[in-house]
């Protein structure tokens, strides 16, 4: 999208699959990340977009995103300074998703440590 996103889940499991899907698991090994858990300081700060406000129910899929799919969420990072949307990794599940220099003050870090991924996940 051109600036760095947040991915964010209610539990460390998810927000790691998140991530996961958009930047692999060799990288989560291999680079250096950091695990936070923040509250947002605004509940009215948050766009819920609902299954049924994404243009593409197929975006809701696990599939590589299409040039649509990221055209939409780039647009709403601009409008919004955070947005929770439906997972794609899990049914279950939401993303709060926001730009960290367009919410900064809007958020606070409750805490922050290094993230370790388990190895068996990214095996030789």
């Amino acid at each position: 999208m051109g600036y760095p996103v947040v991915y964010c889940s209610a539990d460390p499991a998810t927000a790691i699959l998140e991530v996961a899907v958009h930047k692999g698991f060799r990288t989560l090994d291999a680079v250096a990340h950091r695990l936070t858990r923040a509250i947002v300081l605004k509940t009215s700060d948050i766009h819920v977009v609902q299954p049924e406000d994404v243009p593409n129910p197929n975006w809701l899929s696990p599939v590589s995103p299409g040039r649509g799919q990221q055209e939409f969420g780039k647009q709403l990072l601009e409008r919004h300074a955070f947005i929770l949307i439906p997972s794609a990794v899990t049914r279950e599940s939401w993303n709060l998703l926001f730009n960290p220099d367009r919410a900064v003050g809007r958020y606070q870090a409750t805490a922050q440590k290094p993230f370790a991924l388990d190895t068996r996940l990214n095996p030789p």
